[in-house]
């Protein structure tokens, strides 16, 4: 579909922020932007202590496979849950338990009682609430924009997101050295309110869900089911949980390269991780000001090629300069893969089974990256950081490689 004023393939600044003709779209930007900054804030103080008080990429792996099998175990059931349950109460809830999780390791870290037991046990409490957190935000973007503006909103809430990732590392790494990451930990719980306050001045339709005869068993089966003998999804749905596992993964050994390979420090870590940021929001501002555009596989498999390229370059680089470019590339690629990639799937769903959908999209994609990021931290006790980036960047240039030549179809979308 062409507009007057932009037409669908061209770059419109006009177009970059369409989504935010809506009230309670706007509502949930700015919101979750705050929300985001602090999220970022504490997850690079948090890896950057975790480091500290171990020393080992393996704990740092530790904590992002707990979370992770929180994830694993939940997360389809909570996509049964979207559908039955209104998302916004859903959000405001695991928002809020997210917030106090913050509070609590704030407190312990000013006490000087945090252990790296304490990380993970909370790391494992966040990731309960990050499971029925994540299908019910990928299905509730629908309640906020209408359908037509579906790519554009996803975008733009990767430009939040990025915004944050390019912003947030930063300010951790210097509000770290400078005060500490009590700090950091206690202004994200602080963040928690801005979204909170957000979802609970928004305007909805009523919520309504159709007639069930089914178990919460039945609803689950129908909507993995569907994915199963949908192509289109379930390759897309592959591609993502391909990526995270390989490549998105390599975001955990970021401390433990900032200090063993480029010898650096706090400071160090917090420009790697908003280098990547930084790409990542410039691409997804670009995503966006390509308006209703007609080519959207195409670019989806641009980004699965040039995701794992840029990781192989930034595992052979040992100057801090040329670390960030290709980290920035990285950012870039990613967006393009991962955005599109969650766009399409939402496209092609119906709306009855948008939840259970995005349930089954988000527990391979997000189960996927703490389980890569253990597995990163152990490969990297063996065969060190280097060679475990580079390694997983090969496999998801691999797996990029078998999509282009046997599902033609993805490149084809719209």
């Amino acid at each position: 579909m062409k507009t007057a004023s932009s037409p669908a393939g061209k770059i419109s600044l006009r177009q970059t922020f369409t989504a935010l003709k809506y009230p309670n779209y706007r509502l949930w930007f700015y919101g979750q932007m705050v929300s985001l900054f602090g999220t970022w804030m504490q997850s690079t103080a948090q890896g950057f202590l975790v480091y500290q008080l171990t020393d080992s990429p393996l704990y740092l792996g530790l904590v992002a496979g707990a979370s992770g099998f929180a994830t694993w175990a939940l997360m389809l059931f909570a996509g049964v849950v979207a559908d039955r349950v209104p998302r916004r109460t859903v959000l405001v809830i695991t928002q809020t338990v997210m917030m106090l999780l913050a509070f609590v390791l704030a407190a312990l870290t000013f006490l000087h009682w945090v252990q790296v037991w304490h990380i993970v046990l909370l790391a494992f409490l966040l990731g309960i609430a990050s499971a029925f957190d994540a299908p019910a935000r990928q299905a509730f973007v629908l309640e906020m924009v209408e359908r037509e503006d579906l790519t554009n909103a996803i975008a733009l809430n990767a430009t939040m997101f990025n915004t944050a990732v390019a912003i947030g590392p930063a300010a951790a790494g210097f509000a770290y050295a400078a005060f500490g990451p009590a700090w950091c930990f206690t202004l994200n719980g602080i963040s928690f309110i801005a979204v909170i306050a957000a979802l609970l001045r928004m305007r909805l339709k009523p919520f309504s869900t159709t007639a069930r005869r089914s178990t919460v068993l039945g609803d689950l089966r129908e909507g993995m089911g569907y994915v199963g003998r949908h192509p289109i999804i379930r390759t897309l749905t592959a591609m993502a949980g391909v990526g995270s596992l390989f490549a998105i993964s390599a975001n955990t050994l970021i401390p433990a390269w900032a200090v063993s390979i480029l010898h650096g420090d706090a400071t160090t870590n917090g420009l790697l991780q908003s280098a990547r940021g930084l790409g990542a929001l410039a691409s997804a501002l670009v995503v966006a000001s390509l308006g209703r555009f007609k080519f959207k596989g195409r670019v989806l498999t641009l980004g699965s090629f040039a995701f794992p390229g840029m990781l192989l370059a930034f595992s052979s680089v040992r100057w801090l300069p040329l670390s960030l470019l290709t980290l920035m590339g990285a950012g870039a690629a990613q967006v393009l893969m991962m955005n599109l990639a969650n766009a399409l799937v939402q496209t092609q769903s119906p709306d009855h089974l948008r939840g259970r959908v995005m349930g089954v999209y988000s527990w391979v994609f997000f189960g996927m990256m703490p389980l890569g990021g253990l597995l990163m931290g152990a490969l990297a006790e063996r065969i060190h950081e280097p060679l475990s980036i580079a390694l997983g960047a090969a496999l998801a240039m691999a797996f990029a490689g078998m999509v282009w030549l046997f599902e033609p179809k993805v490149r084809a979308l719209e």
